[in-house]
């Protein structure tokens, strides 16, 4: 799409983290009007003056066009609101801001994972605090820095609303990212929730040294629990086939650029990630064994997960109990 087309799209991104403000690049130079919100007034002016996010995202340039505000209210009427801020999170901040979210067009959740408290997904989040509004997720293969290089990605919009759906990725397309658009809602959102998980387990295994293949059979048999616990919950398979399932899982499982690939790699050797650092896999595990039980659904790997950042098994002794599991048919 080129920057015409999107004919001064205005859309605010709420939440100056790596992703938002990744977003917020690329719409703006794929010829947006947007808004970078950040609750922390003096991290604003701070990226006013440098024109960049030395804390999240350093040595990527922030346009001009690009809008830096602390005042929630400047959010109102933006066609999109573009709500990066981290899962568990998200409740509390559209509860905190019901007036000014309820007066823009539709609210694209950035996020994932599963609210710990509710067991619901964004999407489901955004409905249950507001109710009626035009709600959708962006979600799939991506990484902060790639996004603001401009280089090519591709992302899954999902939105309930088939209309709402085709507008919104006419109008959040850009030369450099592509969106495919869908109505499973569910499926994209279990896809981005469930693959964190899976990715902490296989910086387990890379950071235990268990090597490529163990890595290799257990992102496999991760997206088989990721397809049973979807379709248990009403996703469609060919979803979790796409970028917001077996997408993202690839991407996230292989690359130490994941925060959550690299906090399963630091808990294997006895280490921890940067203060301050978003791993939103490990209250996923547990909210995901909620899920689970709930709907009589087995999800071993993402069990064990669980068990070991509750301190209930030992890394060696959760390895031990997936290889004791009994053979079965694949």
């Amino acid at each position: 799409m080129s920057s015409t087309s999107q004919g001064g799209l205005r859309v605010a991104v709420a939440g100056a983290g790596a992703f938002g403000t990744a977003l917020a690049v690329v719409l703006a130079h794929g010829g947006a009007r947007v808004t970078l919100w950040a609750r922390d007034a003096d991290h604003v002016a701070e990226m006013r003056r440098l024109r960049e996010n030395t804390r999240r995202l350093p040595g990527v340039t922030l346009p001009d066009v690009v809008e830096l505000e602390s005042d929630p209210a400047l959010m109102v009427g933006a066609e999109a609101v573009l709500l990066a801020v981290p899962m568990q999170r998200l409740s509390g901040f559209l509860r905190a801001h019901v007036r000014v979210l309820g007066r823009v067009g539709a609210l694209v959740a950035c996020s994932k994972g599963i609210d710990l408290e509710t067991g619901l997904g964004p999407v489901g989040t955004i409905a249950a605090v507001l109710p009626g509004s035009r709600a959708a997720i962006l979600t799939g293969p991506s990484f902060a820095a790639d996004i603001a290089r401009g280089l090519p990605t591709a992302l899954t919009l999902a939105c309930a609303d088939e209309a709402t759906a085709g507008q919104l990725q006419a109008r959040l397309s850009t030369p450099a990212l592509r969106l495919y658009r869908s109505t499973d809602v569910a499926g994209a959102e279990l896809g981005g929730a469930l693959k964190n998980v899976i990715a902490i387990a296989a910086g387990i295994v890379i950071g235990a040294g268990l090597g490529d293949s163990a890595r290799a059979a257990l992102t496999t048999r991760g997206y088989a629990e990721m397809l049973r616990l979807a379709e248990a919950l009403g996703a469609r398979s060919e979803t979790l086939a796409g970028l917001s399932g077996i997408g993202d899982l690839v991407l996230t499982c292989t690359s130490e650029k994941s925060r959550n690939f690299r906090f399963g790699k630091a808990l294997a050797a006895g280490e921890q990630l940067p203060e301050g650092t978003t791993v939103e896999g490990a209250a996923t595990a547990r909210a995901v064994l909620r899920l689970a039980e709930r709907h009589a659904v087995e999800l071993p790997i993402c069990a064990m997960i669980a068990a070991i950042l509750e301190d209930r098994l030992s890394i060696a002794q959760a390895v031990e109990a997936l290889l004791a599991r009994p053979l079965k048919e694949e």
